[in-house]
């Protein structure tokens, strides 16, 4: 594998391919749609034929497929979390956010004492994963102090548990900071690149570092060289045609793939919504809900293995069409400002949200869809990362460990957070899935487990 090219849009080619793949034959879809039935993927010129597909039973398949896929790969799981914000400093001017530096707010950081009291509230909440994230403010919000938050949440017990995982959404640096992140034991390193599109992305970062399209564009070759080899990205749906969007960011997958031996570990679909400073004017590409649901299932056939994650931006039918098109993981109970979980200071939120649920709320939700709502993070302390987790994917291993992994916090959820309803109901969709293990010895190992559990232990995995 080769590492030293850095990745590189070239937009001619995407409107060359979306073009032609606007013309794809029927026979060619149908190709296209048996080989994403064996889990092996799709080319990004495949991606371009679907996207560029007309016709309702073309559409039916792909949902249905999506569906499949989702199922086979992850079962009925589904990872929940929630975002952190413990900073609103940004030097950056993105015509669609919140937190942009001309925005007069009064900005803030947490202080350590803030910082312990939104996560112990979100403890309370039965969160295990968090994604941190910061505006973008080298003076203000310097990488030492997201290091200092991350020892700070890891260091924190309770009698119910600890945060045993942190995600990462701070601004494109330098490798020796990847390096820093790495070190101090993150999950994985979110940056969404909001458009590939240079000339929107131009239109959109007026001033600041992120204005440079070129530095951020290539952030995942930098993180992935210091040895960062869970990375995530995304794009903000909206400020430029989506389908151009979905192609460039499968490019961009198929780029870490070939480089560094695993592309996206999850990619993030949020759609623009209203924040300070913005209005509907703004969103002349915005996409409607068929659309979407159109964007990720084709991301969920060509990236099989990848996760799909969905914010509380959309509304709670939304997402829960999207789940059913290819989306694994969610957030629930979710603040976009800095202090919105302990409510001690009110802060500008980065954006609307729109599924205004608590998490308690959002888990039994799940369970009456017949989902199983997953707040494990074995893998990361299993090494199980990067092509490691890849190779176990699409080999068909990692769902042996990953549902009944789910089925331990979920039962410790119940046991910690739930009342005697919840109980009930989530003992009744454990004993059910429990049935869909078919490998006995593992079933067994289940059972065992989640008597552990009841007698008082906690954090049981495989």
């Amino acid at each position: 594998m080769s590492v030293d090219r850095d990745f590189c849009v070239d937009d001619g080619y995407i409107h060359e391919l979306l073009e032609r793949g606007r013309g794809a034959s029927d026979e060619r879809i149908s190709g296209i749609l048996d080989r994403a039935e064996s889990l092996a993927g799709l080319s990004h010129e495949d991606v371009a034929a679907l996207l560029g597909a007309s016709g309702d039973e073309h559409w039916r398949r792909i949902f249905e497929i999506a569906g499949d896929i989702k199922r086979k790969v992850y079962g009925d799981r589904v990872v929940v979390f929630a975002p952190l914000y413990v900073s609103d400093y940004c030097v950056n001017n993105c015509s669609y956010c919140g937190f942009r530096a001309a925005n007069k707010l009064e900005r803030r950081r947490l202080s350590m004492d803030e910082l312990r009291e939104e996560v112990r509230v979100l403890e309370k909440m039965g969160h295990k994963r968090l994604a941190l994230e910061t505006g973008e403010d080298p003076e203000n919000c310097p990488i030492e102090y997201v290091l200092e938050c991350i020892r700070e949440i890891y260091a924190m017990k309770f009698n119910n548990g600890e945060i045993r995982r942190i995600n990462v959404n701070i601004g494109a640096t330098g490798g020796d900071d990847y390096i820093k992140l790495k070190d101090a034991g993150i999950g994985t390193y979110i940056l969404f690149q909001e458009t590939y599109h240079r000339a929107t992305y131009e239109a959109v970062h007026l001033s600041g570092p992120k204005a440079d399209y070129p530095y951020h564009l290539t952030a995942f070759d930098r993180a992935m060289r210091a040895g960062l080899d869970d990375v995530g990205g995304g794009v903000l749906f909206g400020l430029y045609d989506h389908a151009f969007e979905v192609l460039a960011l499968m490019l961009h997958n198929e780029h870490l793939e070939q480089c560094f031996g695993a592309g996206f570990h999850t990619i993030s679909v949020p759609r623009i919504r209203r924040a300070e400073g913005n209005s509907d004017a703004s969103f002349p590409h915005a996409v409607s809900d068929e659309d979407f649901s159109r964007i990720v299932a084709v991301i969920r056939l060509a990236v099989p293995y990848t996760g799909i994650i969905l914010s509380t931006r959309e509304a709670p039918q939304v997402r829960k069409a999207l789940i059913n098109a290819g989306v694994s993981q969610v957030s629930a109970g979710s603040r976009t400002s800095v202090g919105g979980y302990s409510a001690s200071v009110k802060s500008t939120e980065q954006f609307s949200i729109v599924d205004k649920r608590d998490t308690n709320e959002v888990v039994y939700w799940l369970m009456e869809e017949g989902l199983v709502p997953s707040f494990c993070t074995a893998c990361y302390r299993q090494g199980r990362t990067g092509d490691r987790f890849m190779e176990l994917a699409k080999a068909g291993e990692i769902r042996n460990v990953c549902l009944p992994n789910a089925l331990f916090t979920l039962k410790e959820y119940a046991l910690d957070y739930g009342d005697e309803r919840f109980g009930a109901k989530a003992d009744e969709l454990i004993a059910q899935t429990l049935t869909q293990i078919e490998d006995e010895q593992t079933r067994a190992i289940a059972v065992k487990n989640l008597r552990r559990l009841e007698r008082g232990e906690r954090d049981v995995f495989f």
